[in-house]
């Protein structure tokens, strides 16, 4: 039985949660609604029988604090760099390249670091339910069962059949409130969490054949690298790829997808209200806060005192100097505001 290789992808930023995830320490090397970090939770749920040493695939600035923060949690890792983001597609070829060159029948479980996976038995049932079709060289992608009707993701349509593994019959965009309604209730739709289970080889064969330039720049790339101990820093031809998703480069357009629909106790922690939501609490609060008469708030704060009195349904965030006071159900502000700061060359505050 081939061994699962985790693939880490620890690239995004994570902007919407800001001020605490910043370019120089993105949301996944902090602690929301664990213990650990984000990265250290993601990797632990895959250590054990059956699956190899993981690789992550980061951005070289944030190689020291991945290396650090993994070897706290005993991971030792290849710590794969790349010279600039490319989005997942070329992340995912570069890394299936790596493990076919050790092994060609090797299984990739390609997954974000910034993800929250409460029920990691769950995940691992999973991963099992969908070994057999990997190792038979289908892509599999796994579909969170919906608890809301969201319209901040993208959607699965399984196609017919029985049993945990179905054929992918499409890929949904973002829908409106109308239609993410329709969804929730049609058990044939689940989340697109961007979680996907593959053999190198097959993967590397579809990537060529439906994403060349992806797939030429990224294996370029891994020829190129060099190696220099846990690191392995990616050649400069991974510039050349195109900047796209594996989704989009891969995945909406091969024959060969299907999908396992599981229920993970899953979040992307892609806003302050998700946290919010997770505490489970009329106020999560983190650090020295004081309220009064408040409801519905998420409050941290890294040091002063936050008090509240007589508001709700905000968010305040006290981080390295920075404060920041939200509408805890407009993520879109908080990204608009990083934009604008962007704009005006604050870079001290990113």
């Amino acid at each position: 039985m081939a061994k699962i290789t985790p693939v880490i992808m620890s690239g995004g930023a994570g902007t919407r949660l800001w001020p605490v995830s910043r370019v120089g320490n993105p949301k996944q090397f902090h602690r929301l609604g664990s213990a650990r970090t984000l990265i250290q939770e993601t990797a632990l749920r895959t250590e054990g029988p059956g699956f190899a040493a993981p690789i992550v695939v980061c951005n070289a600035a944030h190689a020291a604090i991945a290396v650090r923060q993994l070897a706290e949690v005993g991971a030792r890792p290849l710590i794969v760099l790349e010279p600039v983001g490319r989005n997942t597609a070329a992340c995912a070829v570069a890394a299936a390249a790596l493990v076919a060159a050790d092994d060609p029948d090797g299984l990739v479980l390609l997954a974000p670091a910034d993800h929250i996976i409460k029920d990691p038995d769950a995940y691992r049932a999973a991963i099992e339910a969908g070994r057999a079709a990997a190792e038979a060289g289908s892509l599999v992608v796994f579909g969170l069962k919906p608890d809301r009707a969201e319209t901040g993701y993208g959607y699965i349509r399984a196609g017919a059949g029985a049993g945990p593994v179905r054929p992918v019959e499409a890929f949904v965009e973002k829908p409106d409130a109308a239609t993410a309604e329709r969804f929730v209730a049609d058990p044939a739709y689940s989340w697109n969490a961007g979680i996907f289970l593959f053999q190198a080889k097959a993967f590397l064969a579809e990537a060529r054949r439906l994403a060349p330039e992806v797939a030429a720049a990224a294996e370029a790339a891994v020829a190129e690298a060099a190696r220099s101990g846990g690191l392995l820093r990616l050649g400069e031809s991974f510039l050349g790829s195109p900047a796209i998703s594996v989704d989009y480069a891969v995945f909406e357009k091969t024959d060969k997808a299907v999908v396992v629909t599981c229920d993970l106790g899953w979040s992307d922690v892609g806003a302050w209200r998700a946290l919010w939501e997770l505490a489970q609490a009329d106020n999560a609060l983190e650090g020295d806060v004081v309220t009064a008469g408040s409801t519905g708030c998420l409050v941290r704060t890294d040091g002063p005192t936050v008090a509240l009195a007589g508001v709700e349904n905000l968010v305040v965030i006290v981080e390295n100097g920075v404060v920041l006071v939200a509408a805890r159900d407009d993520p879109a502000a908080v990204k608009a505001l990083v934009e604008m700061l962007k704009a005006k060359g604050r870079d001290d505050l990113l």
